[in-house]
């Protein structure tokens, strides 16, 4: 089977297991209108269809530069609110619960709701040359898209307030120092150096990875004595698994595992 065809996307899943998903409106610098929205909810919902790994990226020179502005020409009509309940949302929630590795490769400029949705992905690779910048300030508005929880989690406090406020562009390089992405690697290796990445996962214990991404994500938001009840409830799980009794037994037979995703 094939991935589908989109209007805002191009999609496609390779031998190694990953499917690549390139954000597709290069004219707008791959801003993010309602179509979008859409493709990119309909793609998570069935990746698992095609491939055992996600990997994110853009066409052309840019990443994403976050919401098309232009659905916003009729101002009395705007209702920012309802898009991001309605459209946004579910989005980021296909994103979540995804039972696959999601790996970004930011090739180009993030802002505003372009670098927020790759911070809803489980690692983040970028170009060196690629910027990052909360773009909320400059409108009068807050981060979005789950901007404004992500980042003081990231960075701290103190760089997510001047990065909301001030609108500054962060290099890449910047960006790995904070702890905002994962790397920073030269232009011209990005793509293959995530799309191994993306294929390592791809061919790794599944079932562990998908658990790792909620008791990651479950921390965040817990205590500490919940979150110790959740690694026992999740490792009770992972330990009667196939993938974890073949790395044991691979580790013993001092040989590579070869995982089977359950």
């Amino acid at each position: 089977m094939h991935p589908p065809r989109y209007r805002t996307l191009s999609c496609a899943a390779d031998d190694q297991g990953v499917v690549t998903i390139a954000l597709s409106r290069p004219d707008a610098r791959n801003a993010i209108d309602a179509q979008m929205r859409s493709d990119l909810a309909h793609a998570f919902h069935h990746a698992a269809e095609y491939g055992r790994a996600i990997l994110l990226t853009g066409a052309g020179d840019s990443f994403c530069a976050g919401q098309d502005m232009g659905e916003g020409r009729n101002l009395r009509e705007l209702d920012l609110g309802r898009t991001l309940r309605e459209e946004y949302t579910p989005l980021l929630k296909e994103m979540r619960d995804v039972p696959l590795p999601v790996v970004a490769a930011v090739n180009g400029d993030a802002a505003g709701a372009g670098m927020h949705l790759a911070l809803h992905c489980d690692v983040v690779f970028a170009a060196e040359s690629a910027l990052f910048m909360e773009a909320a300030g400059q409108l009068g508005l807050i981060p979005d898209v789950g901007g404004s929880w992500w980042l003081p989690r990231l960075v701290g406090p103190a760089r997510a307030m001047g990065m909301a406020l001030f609108s500054e562009p962060i290099r890449a390089e910047t960006a790995e120092s904070w702890g905002l992405i994962w790397r920073a690697v030269p232009d011209a290796e990005l793509l293959s150096r995530a799309h191994a990445r993306a294929a390592q996962l791809a061919n790794g214990p599944r079932e562990g990875f998908v658990a790792m991404r909620h008791a990651m994500r479950e921390a965040m938001e817990s205590t500490l004595g919940a979150q110790l009840e959740t690694e026992a409830r999740m490792q009770a799980e992972l330990g009667r698994s196939r993938d974890f009794k073949e790395a044991v037994l691979a580790l013993g037979e001092n040989r590579a595992p070869e995982f089977e995703g359950r």
